[in-house]
C-alpha cells in the first residue's frame, strides 16, 4: 500500500522557519515527480513546489526564494524548507507524488498524502 505521510508542521511566528517532511512508503518515489502543494482555508489547493529528474526544481512565485525543496531518494523522504515565513503562507501543506513533473502541476497526481498543517502567526 503506497503511502505518503507529511510531518514538521506547526505554529511559528512571520520572519520563522519551518521543514516539512514527506516519509513515501510501498513503492520507491526515485523516478517520480514529488512535490507540495498547499490550501488555506476557504480557498483552492494550490501548487507550492515540484522537484524532479534527479535535482530539477520549480516554486510557485509566491515562495520563490523563500522556500526549497529536496529529496533524499535513498530515505524515500521529500522536504520543504519554509524560511522567511509570513501569514499567508498559513494552510494545510499537502505531499504530492505523480510520474509527470508536469501533470503534478496542474493537481493531477497519482498518490497524495494527508496534509500537515502550518500557521504562521503575525
Amino acid at each position: 500500500q503506497v503511502q505518503l505521510v507529511e510531518s514538521g508542521g506547526g505554529l511559528v511566528q512571520a520572519g520563522g522557519s519551518l521543514r516539512l517532511s514527506c516519509a513515501a512508503s510501498g513503492r520507491s518515489f526515485s523516478s517520480y515527480a514529488m512535490g507540495w502543494f498547499r490550501q488555506a482555508p476557504g480557498k483552492e489547493r494550490e501548487f507550492v513546489a515540484v522537484s524532479w529528474n534527479g535535482g530539477s526544481a520549480n516554486y510557485a512565485d509566491s515562495v520563490k526564494g523563500r522556500f526549497t525543496i529536496s529529496r533524499d531518494s535513498a530515505k524515500n523522504t521529500l522536504y520543504l524548507q519554509m524560511n522567511s515565513l509570513k501569514p499567508e503562507d498559513t494552510a494545510v501543506y499537502y505531499c504530492a507524488a505523480d510520474s509527470s513533473a508536469g501533470r503534478l502541476r496542474t493537481g493531477v497526481v497519482n498518490y497524495w498524502g494527508q496534509g500537515t498543517q502550518v500557521t504562521v502567526s503575525s
